[in-house]
């Protein structure tokens, strides 16, 4: 019984350690992005995204915890803006900083995520003119230390973020081209 039960052990190690060994040599950074084409000037685009309270009209993590709990800075657009939530399993606990503000065509975010775990990334959104309109550019991009690595193995990044992504931007294009 304790041969078999040494061996099971073994067995085990063994697949963690292969587990971790393969997650080591995925990439050490990631990158999700999304784009979308808007029949509106980028000046009328671009306030939605530069103003954190404007958020709450087209982000789809605002509305995945009605009852979560948003602090807003004393400056809410443009660079330097800061918001911070506390919310349920869906949307976690972190905060954001717009660090680039370049009108209408940028703006770059410092996010933070303290809950379900910690991580450091950053968010961009450029605005390109096309024809009429503007294509509308989301994209995160950051490290993904080791334990990230071995969640990928099991959970696509870009599929989880990607989809909510292409909601956030469907919803600034309704929102946009309605004015």
């Amino acid at each position: 019984m304790l041969k078999i039960l040494g061996i099971a052990v073994l067995v085990v190690v063994v697949a963690i350690a292969g587990v971790l060994i393969y997650a080591s040599t995925r990439p050490d950074s990631f990158r999700v992005e999304r784009s979308v084409s808007i029949n509106a000037p980028a000046d009328g685009v671009y306030p939605l995204i530069a103003d954190f309270r404007r958020w709450a009209e087209w982000s789809p993590y605002e509305k995945k915890d009605p009852a979560m709990k948003r602090t807003f800075g004393s400056i809410t657009a443009g660079k330097g803006a800061t918001y911070a939530w506390d919310g349920d399993k869906n949307v976690g606990q972190g905060s954001m900083e717009i660090l680039e503000a370049s009108q209408p065509s940028k703006v770059v975010i410092k996010l933070d995520f303290q809950k379900p775990f910690e991580a450091h990334n950053t968010a961009e959104f450029t605005l390109k003119p096309k024809g009429d309109g503007t294509e509308v550019t989301w994209a995160i991009h950051g490290p993904s230390p080791l334990i990230s690595k071995v969640v990928s193995l099991f959970m696509n990044m870009d599929t989880m973020i990607g989809k909510d992504f292409e909601a956030g931007l469907a919803n600034l294009k309704a929102l946009a081209e309605k004015k």
